[in-house]
This record gives C-alpha cells, sequence and structure tokens, in this order.
C-alpha cells in the first residue's frame, strides 16, 4: 500500500497533484492546508472520500477505489492551542476513513492529520496526537491504523516517539527532512504513527512551490 502525504502550503501546490499521483500510484492520498471548496472529486483515477468543512483550509483525502471500499468517515477536532483560539484557523485536524481492501477483505484505518503549529508547546501537540490516535481507534477497534501529516514537531522527537510508543503506536520519519525554507526550523515535520502496520519505507519527495516536501509512505498490514 503506497500513501501520498502532502501541505500544499495555503492550496498553493494543488496544481501539483495530478502529476505527483501520475508518477507514483499512490493507493490514497491525505492532504494538508487545502482549500476544500476548490478540490476535485477526482485525482487521476483516486475519488475524494472527504474534506473537512469547518474551515476554508483543511484536510481530505483520496483512495483508490478498485482497490478499497469506503465504509465510514470521521472528522475529529482536538484541543485547541493558543493561535487557534484567537485565530481560529481551524478546528478539525484530523480527518480519518474506515476502508475495506476489496481483494481480501480487511479493514484497516487511515487518517490525515495537521498538528497545532509552531507556536503552541510541543505537550499540546503531543496531547493531539494520543487523542487523535485514541478517536481514530474507536471507528473499529483493533483494527491496523496509520495516521501521515504535518505533525509541526521538528526537534525533541525522542519524547514523541516514547510518548507514541506507550500508546502502543510506532513513530517512523522519512528518510530526509520535509521541511528546509528556512535554517531555524528544518527538520522532520510530515511522518507516520501507525499500529498494526510494517512501514517499509517513508521517501521525502522533491520539493515543489509548498513549503513541505511530499512523502510517500509504503507500508503492509502486519
Amino acid at each position: 500500500m503506497k500513501v501520498i502525504s502532502y501541505n500544499l502550503r495555503k492550496h498553493r501546490a494543488a496544481k501539483e497533484l495530478e502529476e505527483l499521483v501520475d508518477e507514483h500510484e499512490p493507493d490514497l492520498l491525505c492532504l494538508q492546508e487545502c482549500d476544500v471548496a476548490a478540490l476535485p472529486d477526482e485525482i487521476s483515477g483516486l475519488r475524494l472520500a472527504d474534506a473537512t468543512q469547518g474551515n476554508r483550509l483543511g484536510l481530505a483525502l483520496y483512495y483508490r477505489t478498485n482497490t478499497f471500499r469506503l465504509k465510514d468517515i470521521r472528522t475529529i477536532g482536538l484541543k485547541k492551542s493558543l493561535h487557534d483560539r484567537m485565530l481560529k484557523p481551524a478546528h478539525e485536524r484530523v480527518l480519518g476513513v474506515l476502508l475495506q481492501d476489496i481483494d481480501n477483505g480487511q479493514e484497516l484505518i487511515v487518517a490525515s492529520f495537521h498538528a497545532a503549529p509552531l507556536t503552541a508547546l510541543n505537550s499540546l501537540r503531543r496531547n493531539q496526537i494520543r487523542a487523535a490516535l485514541t478517536e481514530l481507534e474507536s471507528m473499529g477497534p483493533g483494527l491496523p491504523v496509520l495516521m501521515v501529516g504535518d505533525y509541526n514537531y521538528p526537534v525533541f522527537k525522542e519524547n514523541l516517539g516514547q510518548n507514541v510508543r506507550d500508546h502502543g503506536y510506532t513513530l517512523t520519519l522519512s528518510d530526509e527532512r520535509t521541511y528546509t525554507r528556512y535554517r531555524v526550523f528544518k527538520g522532520h515535520y510530515d511522518f507516520a504513527t501507525s499500529d498494526g502496520f510494517r512501514i517499509d519505507r517513508i521517501q521525502t519527495l522533491p520539493q515543489r512551490s509548498s513549503d513541505h516536501r511530499p512523502i510517500l509512505v509504503t507500508a503492509a498490514i502486519d
């Protein structure tokens, strides 16, 4: 299974999506900072499962219809940062789908995630990650879960990794940094947390017009 996650930088990189899907042929496409009203219903054979509606810039998830059957969708609001309360950029920070593999009947949960911005504390983002994973689990207890996206967590990942492991999940970084625009803020922002999946590789794809590089996750159910 191949999953691409991409922060579109306020929808600026949306024009690249068709080429990106054609080149890498993912089974799922998870987006952050997209203009939900401007999203097409399909991108190169991937169908829009859903997009968040609480804000113009939000999350979206596309899936390959000849591989998966869509069974459930959930948008999840998380504890807000001061930035969220004052500027109200987003309430729904998780978009999760319950899918069934058409060939073997296996059910799985995949989510697009966008953590609070860097103005918030790491402790708040850890709280958001734990809460997001707990909510996703409730969509199908015991099912494999994969959550990808912009975690806004460039430093002190040892603490985050331990926190995620304590919750029963694995944190997996990509092979290169995903945010390189500004020296002070360089780092791995975009990665995956998972349970029940074997993550074979997370490849950081070339820089495009976004300030984030897209990542390509190759995974299989354990």
